[in-house]
């Protein structure tokens, strides 16, 4: 009676499976189409805000079994799918593979994209600028670490707009061959991985050196072939690279969050939850940084980052990037820009952009 039961279950699945195969075709003939409507219209194939709108319409009708999270996962992929059907999507990323970055370039764009990791920042920002990537992902800060100076630096001489941001609450693992905490010797990993989680080395493996590397996916290379080495690394490198779990979530602070930005050429149409993204230099003069804040402040527009960074070109001057919540559509927001524009050397808007969901991820700031 037993398999008898199982044998009906499993036929329902089955049935079910036909249906969800039927209507996944279905959904791609209306992807074609919408293809073709792109071909006439502006051309623009990925839209950050039409994607935000389907999981936020999805997850909000959900009635379960199935989690919310499981939906976007899914739909993310049937996404990803679709975009490759109307255009072949490449995505450069800081690598290599198995880092972080290459974690959230997967969770914004999912495995049909194809994913090209780049050694440097500065060779992402080419690839997109030159044609030979539609978009690009690089890390810009971490809660615990801050800034990656060298993606804002990578803002001042690029035309590039930010047209999506990835935000992922990492966790970090300490990995080895053995996974025998009394053989490692040495800890490698990215800098500021080993910054994150400085404080348990000290309590745990005070007498251990720590030793930096390029990113957290070297490092878990380093340790397959040094059984005495231990790497902080992502899950994924635990199958990559054949590695044992010594210690999952070594970090500081519970609460550490890694952003990304995603770059291409044009700036997404507004979803209802935006962010804008600027930079620019003030001219030096009494009360300047008052006068900076105030066209934000008289139209009680909130300030979500505000970060600077001394001029390469000059000594004691500083460019600004500030993070506004709004869309540079929004009338509130272009007059406030060109309220500031007034008294700056210089102002570029970087882009405005849907504001990420924040995702659980396994696994820092700029190394990838």
């Amino acid at each position: 009676m037993a398999n008898d039961n199982l044998k009906k279950l499993r036929e329902q699945i089955d049935a079910i499976d036909d249906q969800i195969l039927e209507l996944l075709n279905q959904r791609a003939e209306v992807v074609i189409g919408v293809g073709k409507a792109k071909e006439v219209g502006d051309g623009t194939f990925y839209v950050p805000s039409r994607e935000k709108a389907i999981y936020e319409r999805l997850t909000g009708q959900n009635q379960g079994p199935f989690s919310n999270e499981a939906v976007v996962k899914v739909f993310r992929e049937i996404i990803s799918a679709s975009l490759n059907m109307e255009l072949p999507m490449q995505v450069a990323f800081l690598g290599p593979q198995s880092t972080f970055t290459h974690m959230a370039a997967m969770q914004q764009f999912g495995l049909s994209a194809l994913l090209v990791p780049l050694k440097s920042i500065p060779s992402v920002f080419e690839e997109v600028e030159r044609g030979r990537a539609h978009y690009g992902v690089v890390p810009v800060e971490n809660s615990t670490e801050g800034v990656v100076n060298h993606t804002l630096d990578m803002f001042i001489g690029s035309d590039l707009q930010v047209i999506a941001e990835v935000m992922l609450e990492i966790s970090h693992n300490l990995l080895s061959k053995t996974g025998n905490i009394d053989q490692i010797s040495k800890i490698v990993s990215h800098p500021q991985a080993l910054a994150q989680c400085r404080h348990w080395f000290e309590a745990n493996l005070p007498d251990v050196p720590l030793v930096d590397v390029g990113s957290t996916a070297a490092a878990a290379q380093l340790a397959a072939e040094d059984e005495t080495a231990a790497a902080i690394a992502s899950e994924a490198a635990v199958i990559q690279y054949g590695l044992k779990i010594v210690k999952a979530k070594i970090e500081d602070n519970p609460n550490n969050f890694t952003r990304f930005l995603v770059i291409g050429k044009k700036t997404p149409e507004k979803s209802g939850q935006d962010k804008t993204s600027i930079m620019f230099s003030v001219k030096d003069q009494p009360g300047i940084l008052y006068r900076m804040l105030e066209p934000f402040s008289k139209r009680q527009i909130n300030l979500s980052k505000i970060e600077s960074r001394p001029m390469k070109q000059k000594a004691w001057e500083y460019i600004f990037f500030l993070d506004l919540i709004g869309h540079i559509d929004d009338q509130p927001i272009s007059d406030a820009i060109e309220e500031l524009r007034v008294h700056c050397h210089f102002l570029k808007v970087l882009g405005s952009y849907p504001i990420a969901r924040q995702e659980k991820l396994n696994g820092a700031k700029g190394e990838g």
